[in-house]
């Protein structure tokens, strides 16, 4: 069954609202430095760490393991959720590195839960690195 053309245009506009390589974290050092960092906020979901980068953008890392579930899907799911709570959220966190890391509940949450905590995470540590 063919693809009705609105179905195209919702796909070309969620990819023009994406997250773009320079919003995300990708080495292994840039995930170490921001783990490492003492600004963080946890709640049974999950943990946010944030460190303050040169930039005037925030960057996102996440870690989403297969102790969250074991099924790929569930994971992504969980992934895309936090990549939009993120991109919503990205004018609050500007000049910030910040790496989420899911939680086993994080798997049997419903999104709305996921963003609430989300949101309350990442006000939590944008005060904390504001204060230095």
């Amino acid at each position: 069954m063919p693809r009705a053309a609105s179905d195209w245009a919702h796909n070309l506009s969620s990819a023009l609202y994406g997250l773009p390589r320079s919003r995300r974290l990708r080495l292994p050092a840039e995930f170490a430095t921001t783990l490492k960092s003492r600004r963080r906020g946890r709640d049974e979901i999950f943990g946010v760490y944030a460190v303050t980068n040169p930039y005037s953008y925030a960057r996102l890392g996440i870690v989403v393991s297969r102790k969250v579930s074991a099924r790929a899907v569930v994971r992504n799911r969980i992934k895309r959720q936090i990549r939009e709570a993120f991109r919503r959220s990205q004018e609050m966190l500007a000049g910030l590195d910040v790496v989420v890391v899911a939680s086993p509940k994080a798997g049997t949450a419903p999104a709305a839960l996921l963003r609430t905590s989300l949101q309350k995470l990442w006000e939590r540590v944008e005060e904390q690195c504001r204060k230095f």
